[in-house]
């Protein structure tokens, strides 16, 4: 399945039309990214039926390069990254019996291509932490600009990973079937989620803007026939404030 999806990566190849920004100025170099604080309502765990807040740390526009602060069609690489938070089982009834999961910091690469308003992507990364798989997304967004400070975007996107990744967070191994209510079930690679998404972003400034985004994902394949799914909707609403850092070299 992975070798299909990297195949996938090179011709389709979360991120917005927006984050493909060229800002520096003339004749130098410049590392810029966006960064800032926010709040993430979703599902405790992934499968849960429950919402729970949290903290949200947003990173956009991460680029190396040169020229304006302008979107330009064509491939674009950079970096990716997320972030898992962790799975207590004491948290939830639902839990009772599952082993932990600790919180996962995932570093990877994206691939883009801009044409016109849309964007499409790719992404991969390796967790480290929690989990050590391999995961990513694979969609299209489109983008539109209302006014010099307000953007829109809205896109589908699919979630994959490799099995180790899938079954970190859907399986059931042996000792956990024997300690609690679930049936011990090995969880396979492949896709495990599909989104339909759409975002706002609004520039208080040059530098900082407010963000918000509402996705709503359904769980597919393996990941969605774990008996620990007490849910296969998952709704996340995001919303925060972000600040331009710039770096010259």
């Amino acid at each position: 399945m992975l070798k299909y999806l990297a195949a996938i990566a090179v011709l389709a190849s979360p991120v917005c039309a927006e984050e493909l920004n060229y800002s520096a100025f003339p004749g130098n170099g410049k590392f810029s990214f966006d960064i800032g604080l926010g709040v993430k309502a979703g599902p405790s765990y992934p499968g849960s039926d429950e919402m729970d807040a949290s903290v949200w740390v947003p990173l956009r526009n991460v680029h190396f390069g040169e020229g304006d602060k302008i979107r330009r069609d064509g491939f674009s690489f950079g970096p990716d990254f997320g972030y898992v938070g962790e799975r207590d089982s004491s948290d939830e009834d639902d839990l009772a019996g599952l082993d932990d999961i600790d919180r996962t910091i995932e570093v990877g690469g994206r691939v883009s291509f801009v044409r016109g308003p849309v964007t499409s992507y790719a992404t991969s990364r390796v967790g480290l932490g929690g989990h050590s798989g391999v995961t990513g997304e694979i969609g299209m967004r489109y983008h539109m600009d209302i006014n010099d400070r307000l953007s829109l975007s809205s896109g589908l996107e699919v979630d994959y990973g490799n099995a180790e990744f899938v079954d970190t967070y859907f399986g059931v191994s042996a000792e956990e079937a024997a300690r609690s209510r679930y049936s011990e079930y090995d969880a396979g690679g492949g896709f495990s989620k599909a989104s339909a998404k759409v975002s706002m972003r609004y520039s208080l400034s040059e530098l900082t803007s407010v963000l918000g985004e509402f996705e709503y994902g359904r769980l597919i394949g393996d990941a969605a026939d774990s008996p620990i799914v007490q849910d296969r909707n998952q709704p996340v609403v995001r919303i925060g404030i972000t600040r331009n850092i710039s770096l010259n070299f």
